[in-house]
């Protein structure tokens, strides 16, 4: 998400963007020194250990880059008055049930991975600063190694794809959440500006946690689904895989997956005036991204 975001909030002033080499997010006084040094008005995170399965064996990285840091972030945002964007999951719930998760919900991580970002979410939230934490699901987008581009590539390997059926959520588009983030901090902005205030005084009133995924829903199965047959129209006589569903009890993994990782967006439209895009519409727009920049040659017979 940070490499979507980031020609959208350089409109808003200088932005640094810091690699995985630049600062080490397992680095508590680390993570301190570089927001002393650069002062930002606005932090946006969207680091995180996801490696959903190795974070069963790897705890301590994940609580160190999921739980620990947002609350360092926090604490150093709070001594110098600027706000923190952060991205959290659906993954912080138990998946019971079939009702979309509400903010207020209680919670009830099923791993290392959903108890770790919780733990962020909370540290941030009692570090003292203005923050927003934008719960989100199932990310997917052109760029980087995600679900999408694997499907599509397998698709093209192989007669017969086996996917998850019975897991349910809202894939997400990256660039939406960018959007979100871009569209957050120029609210805030224009609120103080209007009222005269700090930035602290213009987010108070409107921080806290949000969920933010697309709207809709649909299953693992559903996704790859919609996604192939969009290619395929896209790609008139290539051959694609057929997509054949699976419960998740076929396809055992280290950590359990939440089946209903539905989220309630209500509270995001309503206060922070901002709307997702349908799952499907997001879809077909990364399909057309997708085709140009893995430069892709079905059907060109070489």
């Amino acid at each position: 998400m940070g490499g979507e975001a980031l020609p959208l909030l350089r409109a808003h002033g200088e932005v640094v963007s810091l690699t995985r080499d630049e600062l080490d997010l397992t680095d508590g006084a680390a993570i301190r020194a570089a927001v002393r040094r650069l002062k930002p008005r606005w932090i946006v995170n969207a680091a995180a250990y996801t490696v959903v399965d190795k974070a069963e064996s790897d705890s301590v990285t994940a609580y160190a880059i999921n739980g620990d840091a947002p609350g360092v972030l926090g604490e150093e945002a709070a001594r110098i008055g600027s706000a923190v964007i952060h991205f959290s999951t659906d993954y912080v719930f138990s998946g019971e049930g079939s009702r979309p998760w509400r903010e207020d919900d209680a919670t009830g991580p099923l791993g290392v991975y959903g108890a770790s970002k919780l733990a962020g979410e909370r540290a941030l939230a009692n570090s003292g600063a203005a923050h927003f934490v934008f719960r989100t699901s199932w990310v997917f987008g052109a760029r980087g190694e995600n679900f999408l581009r694997r499907i599509l590539q397998l698709a093209q390997e192989r007669d017969e794809l086996k996917i998850v059926d019975d897991q349910v959520g809202s894939p997400t588009w990256s660039r939406t959440l960018a959007r979100l983030a871009e569209h957050t901090i120029r609210r805030a902005e224009d609120r103080a500006e209007a009222l005269n205030s700090t930035l602290l005084d213009a987010v108070r009133p409107m921080d806290g946690v949000y969920h933010a995924c697309s709207t809709g829903f649909t299953t693992w199965f559903g996704f790859a689904s919609e996604f192939l047959q969009t290619a395929q129209k896209a790609l008139p006589g290539t051959m694609l895989a057929r997509v054949v569903p699976i419960p998740s009890s076929a396809y055992p993994t280290a950590a359990v997956r939440p089946k209903n990782s539905r989220l309630n967006c209500e509270k995001l439209e309503r206060t922070l005036e901002f709307t997702m895009p349908s799952w499907q519409a997001a879809t077909n727009e990364v399909m057309e991204e997708l085709l140009a920049t893995m430069c892709l040659e079905f059907g060109s017979g070489s």
